[in-house]
């Protein structure tokens, strides 16, 4: 598991669309493997990280603070 990971829930500062973007994408990376995917697995990298994005989106909102 990565040792660098950054918290995004913060009761102070909400994490950004973009921070989430970006722990969605470090995911995907870790989980697949792959840094840049091939062309043949663009789209379903890509579809991937928007999906764990938004989970990961909606579960900050739902977080009793």
């Amino acid at each position: 598991m990565c040792r660098n990971i950054k918290k995004l829930y913060n009761i102070d500062t909400p994490a950004s669309e973009e921070e989430i973007r970006a722990a969605a994408l470090q995911f995907v990376r870790k989980i697949s493997g792959f840094t840049n995917p091939s062309h043949v697995n663009k789209q379903a990298f890509d579809r991937a990280v928007n999906e764990v994005a938004q989970v990961s989106s909606t579960l900050l909102r739902s977080l009793v603070h």
